[in-house]
């Protein structure tokens, strides 16, 4: 794998030309592709007579996306020489729903940083309630929902913004997400959960999934790791892409927990222990367990955060429909012994983005 930024030349008309050769491979491969990002200016451009020019790449790059089935398109909004942001962007953007609606493409924005003296600060689109009032603006401009927004963490980290309040408050105009970890000072597009300080992470992933299950998001998550793949040698990369899709599941695995409670008529747990109380603690009002079960035979018959616990064997009698969520970090070991139980229906329940912020692993019940 060969880890490449390209750059674009200022010939809109060469941009088929330019990407043929990756559109072929990917064609030939079987990929496909949901989600693109249309050229754009580097945050300390001092060019300020490309506006133009710009327009006329997102013009190709939006017919480009429709010959690829590509459904989503990221396109930066204007901001070199401009006086009037809104006004400028509004026109920009506008003027491309009609490719946009023969190509079958929808436009996200995207929050921006800007460069001031050297230094990264908010830029264009990079407030929440700003974003989405773009977003609505501009739907309600072209008459019809032709504008989403892509968040990118990376930008957010760099602003030192609550992940959890942007991701709220854009609701389901947010379409996508890019993942990507830096130090929140230098720009960086690295691998997350390996930006880390005296064993802190520098990101706020925690705040970002709470926003994200909050708005039930369904939408697309890219990963954008290529200073981290960059870096690695060319003979450890295929190790590093695996290691990627893995962390790609994990978000979409944690983002998505409450709807996969949502799915079954009826849950039980398997665990007695710290992790069964915090999921009593967020979910049991709202999806309330028929029991928990555990190996400890000494535990049997007895009462946890109001659950009878039972022996594992009572799992075979729970309906076809019913959810069994595994409560205890041994979660491999367990679905093992489940499956050879004949159990259906396993998931996983994990502790670590509860939607509240206050865990006592502590306390022991006084029942």
């Amino acid at each position: 794998m060969h880890i490449r930024r390209k750059k674009i030349v200022e010939k809109p008309q060469l941009l088929q030309e330019q990407i043929g050769d990756f559109l072929a491979k990917a064609k030939e491969s079987g990929f496909a592709m949901s989600v693109a990002r249309a050229p754009y200016l580097s945050w300390d451009t001092k060019r300020t007579n490309l506006n133009n020019t710009m327009q006329q790449l997102a013009e190709e790059s939006i017919k480009i996306c429709g010959q690829a089935g590509c459904r989503y398109i990221i396109i930066r909004s204007l901001f070199s020489g401009i006086s009037d942001i809104w006004e400028t962007n509004k026109q920009f953007f506008l003027g491309l729903v009609k490719t946009a609606r023969e190509n079958q493409v929808t436009i996200l924005l995207e929050n921006q940083c800007r460069n001031v003296s050297g230094h990264l600060v908010r830029g264009i689109c990079s407030d929440a309630q700003a974003a989405a009032e773009w977003i609505d603006r501009l739907n309600s401009e072209a008459g019809e929902e032709r504008f989403g927004f892509c968040l990118d963490t990376g930008v957010c980290n760099l602003c030192g913004q609550d992940m959890y309040e942007f991701t709220s408050a854009l609701g389901t105009r947010l379409k996508a997400v890019i993942l990507r970890d830096c130090d929140g000072h230098s720009e960086a597009s690295l691998l997350p959960f390996t930006c880390v300080s005296n064993g802190s992470v520098q990101t706020d992933w925690l705040g970002l999934i709470r926003g994200l299950r909050d708005i039930s998001f369904d939408g697309q998550l890219i990963m954008d790791f290529s200073d981290t793949a960059a870096g690695f040698s060319p003979l450890l990369r295929q190790q590093l892409i695996s290691l990627a899709k893995s962390v790609a599941d994990y978000f979409k695995w944690q983002i998505e927990i409450e709807a996969h409670l949502k799915k079954y008529s009826s849950i039980a747990l398997f665990g007695a222990g710290n992790m069964c109380r915090n999921y009593m603690k967020c979910y049991g009002e709202k999806y309330p367990p028929l029991f928990t079960c555990d190996n400890n035979k000494s535990l049997w018959g007895t009462s946890f955060c109001g659950l009878e616990v039972k022996p594992p064997e009572a799992l075979k009698s729970v309906s076809d429909d019913c959810g069994v969520y595994i409560c205890n970090i041994y979660y491999r070991e367990i679905e093992t012994q489940l499956k050879e139980m004949g159990i259906k229906n396993i998931e996983y329940f994990n502790d670590e983005y509860m939607p509240t912020f206050y865990f006592d692993r502590l306390e022991r019940d006084e029942e």
